[in-house]
């Protein structure tokens, strides 16, 4: 009985589909607080590389991956997919469970997708050095290994909860060259700032976005890079989406459930990409649903607000339409560190908005014992973060069981959980706590946000 489903390097993706062309109405623009106008792209050059941006806005469906990328892909692209067979047999379901494996790239997780893709169009454009935030450290080592291979440096700042209960990742960042701060950081005056008001904060994604972007800014060698949210970066990864429909052709099925976890939206997004292309272009042979998964501590898409919002603490980033939890937020510590965002993709949010996708939250108890039966059966030690989707799976096959249909489950393992021991040690020793953000915190976040932007309401 064969798990593994093989590709081999010429099944290498040769384009990126980009979503914008197919989306049931147009994506709300970047706006500017200031003008209140929509931020025109050239604007977002002082941030990013220009064809990043140009990427970021364009309205062709297909976007080329150029040569110099897909050598770089190589290294660890197609990334296997599997039959669960085990994990069925445990449940005793109906349903034929696949799982996308990106836990075997070099960094372990699917983060060097877009990473490698920013660092190589930076350099083109004769940058020197990027900077970035990170939450578990996944994107951060992502950028630090993207930027090893295109000889740019990189700056990271992490976390500060990561920054410490993850400290192999640190050293991961560092063997591949880059420099990494626990944020809120001395390096910035954002910073130094917070740290004045609130020396013991555990840090936030926020907060560390707006120190990479004040680095970035600051720096006329530097551009700053993002490893989720934005519309080219989600693009990036839709390898993964695009690899796993012809691994299904393999076996004649084809999915009736994607599933994937959610805290920015790039890896969900780049596995169900492709797959809702099939569908709005009437290819796909069966109905689908899409179905993101997010932590109860950090509930952008179930508890927050649609409407405008920061992408970063101090305000620095432009207005973007998006399901948030306000920009002040600061999680609780929870070890699945990538999904520890106020906000989510702006593509990701409209689509949700639209009914096009369903999204659920869970709490990291009953996500580790999702992950832990995984562990037993499949053998593969789950990152927190796709543990979420496991747990969704799990929920799944055996409504399935209980229905007798045979429903064909795909999701992805996004990355592996290998520097995650200190919370699976916490888990089976009983010390993880159910944590679930309080609404009473999203409503006050939301009242300053009004009460900041008066007009904001009515975007």
């Amino acid at each position: 009985m064969e798990t593994k489903i093989y590709l081999d390097e010429g099944n290498i993706p040769r384009n990126w589909y980009n979503i914008l062309p197919d989306l049931p109405k147009p994506l709300p623009p970047p706006v500017d607080p200031k003008t209140r106008e929509p931020v025109k792209p050239e604007a977002l050059m002082a941030l990013f590389a220009r064809e990043l941006v140009r990427q970021e806005v364009s309205g062709e469906r297909w976007i080329p991956i150029p040569e110099e990328i897909r050598e770089r892909y190589a290294l660890w692209r197609p990334t296997p997919m599997y039959r669960a067979f085990r994990l069925e047999r445990a449940l005793k379901t109906p349903a034929r469970i696949y799982y996308k494996y990106e836990g075997v790239s070099p960094p372990g997780s699917h983060k060097p997708n877009t990473a490698v893709a920013q660092a190589y169009f930076n350099m083109k454009e004769g940058i020197s050095r990027l900077t970035t935030e990170t939450g578990a450290g996944q994107w951060g080592s992502a950028l630090a290994f993207g930027c090893m291979l295109f000889g740019l440096k990189s700056t990271i700042y992490m976390v500060k909860v990561s920054y410490y209960q993850k400290p192999y990742r640190k050293v991961l960042m560092e063997l591949w060259g880059g420099e990494v701060y626990p944020s809120p950081s001395e390096k910035t005056n954002f910073g130094r700032e917070f740290l004045k008001k609130n020396p013991e904060t555990p840090g936030s994604l926020g907060i560390a976005i707006s120190e990479a972007i004040e680095d970035a800014v600051t720096h006329e060698d530097a551009k700053y890079s993002l490893g989720s949210v934005l519309n080219h970066v989600l693009m990036h990864q839709t390898v993964i989406g695009l690899e796993a429909k012809e691994q299904l052709k393999m076996v004649d099925d084809y999915p009736d459930y994607i599933i994937g976890c959610i805290g920015g939206g790039s890896s969900f997004s780049g596995l169900f990409w492709p797959f809702y292309y099939d569908v709005v272009t009437k290819k796909a042979p069966k109905e689908v649903k899409f179905r993101a998964v997010e932590a109860t501590a950090a509930p952008s898409v179930t508890k927050g607000v649609y409407m405008y919002d920061h992408g970063d603490t101090a305000r620095m980033t432009p207005l973007l339409k998006m399901h948030t939890l306000g920009h002040d937020f600061v999680p609780d510590p929870i070890h699945a560190g990538g999904l520890r965002y106020h906000g989510m993709a702006p593509t990701l949010c409209l689509l949700a908005s639209e009914n096009k996708v369903e999204t659920i939250a869970y709490n990291q108890v009953e996500v580790f014992k999702a992950a832990h039966l995984f562990a037993k059966s499949e053998g593969h030690i789950s990152a927190p973060e796709p543990a979420h989707a496991i747990k969704a799976v799990i929920d799944e096959a055996l409504r399935c069981k209980e229905t007798g249909e045979e429903k064909t489950i795909l999701f992805l393992l996004c990355g592996h959980g290998h520097f995650d021991m200190k919370a699976y040690e916490d888990y089976l020793a009983g010390k993880l706590p159910p944590y679930e953000y309080p609404e009473e915190r999203v409503k006050q976040s939301i009242e300053k946000l009004r009460a900041l932007y008066p007009w904001i309401t009515k975007m």
